[in-house]
């Protein structure tokens, strides 16, 4: 039994599986209890501030650690097992590029160290950089080489592609491609899990996104739901001269921010904010517009206050039992 969704198909299988996972480091519990289940053909997004423990959770995934309480699984496996099966690819951070060798020739090597690998042609392709085959990857920029780095994750046709900040270093033009590459591969029923601190880029491509703060989940839903979670929305005007004085005293409003000759209104209740701007005569150049997802990951990260994640969190689990 499967289910379309936007990134392929999504089937009921089990692919990654983390149940009550730990792992400290002295005295920092970088992972802290993680539950979390993704289906074969899901597309996710890790969020999470630096430090919150995404790295960490990876690790345990790939199995570069071992957890020290609780379990990480990929396919009913251990993760070893599930990598040594040539069932995962990766595409991390860091790594150095390999001297005198060509793009081919270091694709078509890792091709080589899989069971059932796509063609080398193929997963150039796929990564946008066919043109690169000849070049030798030391001397290669560093936009280019992250695309290197995605071509050798897909050399072995993986069943699981886990990216960390896939697309650090490349530019506006070459991250639509890398994402258009991405979905593609997804289509064909192969399951993501993809790490960045590009909002838009998990708002646009995740079928599902998972927050992580403090080693914990702090959300897990679609976009969607995880906006609505949060709320509220943005009101923003023209001050056409006016001063800001008990604008931040208008219902609903939460904070305040002026960018040159304009206002933006962070509320809780757009439309009285919106009411008691009439009534000042401030609504020249009006804009209203729902809560981002940025405002979620915010309030979701929001480290002074645990008692508005604990709220949101419930709000955002109470719209996934809805949605199910």
């Amino acid at each position: 039994m499967t289910q379309q969704v936007l990134g392929g198909t999504q089937g009921t299988e089990t692919a990654v599986a983390f149940t009550v996972a730990v792992k400290t480091f002295g005295a920092v519990r970088a992972v802290d209890g993680i539950d979390l289940r993704i289906r074969t053909g899901e597309t996710v997004a890790l969020l999470g501030c630096n430090g919150a423990g995404k790295s960490t959770a990876i690790s345990l995934l790939l199995g570069l650690n071992e957890p020290d309480e609780g379990t990480v699984e990929l396919f009913g496996a251990s993760p070893q097992r599930a990598v040594r099966a040539g069932r995962v690819g990766a595409m991390l951070q860091e790594g150095r590029a390999v001297p005198r060798v060509t793009v081919r020739e270091l694709v078509a090597f890792v091709a080589g160290r899989y069971p059932a690998p796509l063609p080398v042609a193929q997963a150039l392709e796929l990564a946008g950089i066919a043109e690169l085959a000849g070049r030798r990857v030391d001397r290669l920029s560093g936009g280019q080489t992250q695309r290197v780095r995605f071509a050798v994750a897909l050399a072995g046709n993986p069943s699981l592609l886990v990216l960390d900040e896939p697309t650090a270093a490349l530019d506006v033009e070459a991250r639509h491609a890398f994402w258009a590459s991405m979905r593609a591969y997804a289509r064909r029923g192969h399951t993501v899990l993809f790490s960045t601190h590009h909002l838009e880029e998990a708002d646009a491509y995740a079928d599902r996104i998972v927050v992580i703060d403090r080693g914990r989940i702090v959300a897990d839903g679609t976009a969607e739901q995880l906006k609505r979670s949060v709320g509220g929305g943005l009101v923003a005007f023209d001050l056409a001269g006016r001063g800001t004085e008990g604008l931040h005293l208008l219902p609903g409003v939460r904070s305040l921010e002026v960018r040159g000759d304009r206002a933006r209104l962070r509320t809780d209740d757009p439309d009285a904010t919106v009411v008691a701007l009439a009534e000042l005569g401030a609504i020249r150049g009006l804009e209203v517009a729902p809560a981002s997802l940025d405002d979620a990951f915010l309030a979701l990260t929001a480290r002074e206050d645990s008692r508005a994640e604990s709220r949101v969190k419930s709000r955002v689990e109470s719209g996934v039992a809805e949605a199910a």
